[in-house]
């Protein structure tokens, strides 16, 4: 359970982090709304999370996954474009993960 309250965690910082462009500074209502709301939902469940998976692993996949995700949205939604050099780090936030997660302190079959 502890990793389906990851990923809702991490859902909720894509979506903050989507309104929070879409709020234009906070200038529009809705969006910044959803910022606040969406943050609280991500927090909320990175909290659960933290009851099972430890800090270090929970938190690199959590902001790992935002930050991809945010890229992929960035580029999808909002139609910004990214550079060589930038997809190379990307992938190796994508293999940081996968290192954590499989042989981190911590290690996460623990936490299941």
């Amino acid at each position: 359970m502890s990793y389906v309250y990851l990923v809702i965690a991490v859902v909720g910082e894509l979506i903050g982090t989507s309104m929070l462009k879409a709020s234009e500074g906070f200038t529009k209502i809705y969006p910044t709304v959803g910022v606040f709301v969406s943050f609280a939902i991500a927090f909320f469940f990175l909290a659960l999370t933290l009851k099972k998976i430890p800090l270090n692993v929970a938190y690199t996949i959590w902001a790992g996954l935002g930050a991809v995700g945010t890229t992929l949205i960035s580029i999808i939604v909002w139609k910004e474009s990214i550079n060589l050099a930038s997809g190379i780090g990307l992938l190796a936030i994508i293999a940081g993960i996968v290192l954590l997660n499989a042989f981190g302190p911590g290690h996460a079959k623990d936490a299941r």
